[in-house]
């Protein structure tokens, strides 16, 4: 039988995320709000894990009945970031189980297909909204860079802290 070591155990458990950092379980106006649609699973970074790129995963299961999506408004980075929309169908992986909306350097596209999407460093990116949700949808974000950071089209910055207690 061959040695193993159980989830986060052993010398390089650490490089393991298994739970939802701590920012995201805080009662603020966002996140609550973000729970109406969204219920985001992991979450790793920098500084989670030092070394690492930053990477988002939430389940999609409402569709909510406002447009679009508060706090996914147009934005860019000087990293590139991957997007991602998985459908739920174990019978066709391509079959998204709704509509999302995405906004890609101004023009806008309509998915109904499971996509994968690079935006590179400085292309300007959403707004993004849930038109139609049947299923849930498995949605990801992979930023090549330690720290979630973005420019909004305003010249407003943001990101998100992980460091906050």
């Amino acid at each position: 039988m061959a040695d193993f070591v159980l989830n986060k155990e052993g010398e390089y458990g650490h490089l393991i995320m298994q739970d939802l950092p701590e920012i995201f379980n805080q009662p603020t106006e966002f996140n609550e709000l973000y729970k109406q649609w969204g219920d985001r699973c992991l979450f790793i970074d920098g500084n989670q894990v030092p070394g690492s790129i930053q990477m988002n995963i939430t389940w999609y299961r409402n569709a909510p009945d406002f447009y679009p999506l508060p706090r996914h408004d147009e934005h860019m980075h000087d990293f590139g970031e991957l997007v991602g929309f998985l459908g739920s169908d174990p019978d066709d992986k391509y079959d998204l189980g709704g509509v999302i909306e995405i906004g890609l350097n101004g023009e806008l596209h309509r998915l109904t297909r499971s996509s994968v999407i690079f935006m590179p460093p400085g292309m300007k990116h959403l707004p993004l909204s849930i038109i139609e949700l049947h299923r849930p949808i498995l949605h990801f974000s992979v930023s090549m860079n330690p720290i979630y950071t973005l420019t909004r089209t305003n010249g407003e910055k943001g990101g998100v802290d992980t460091t906050a207690k």
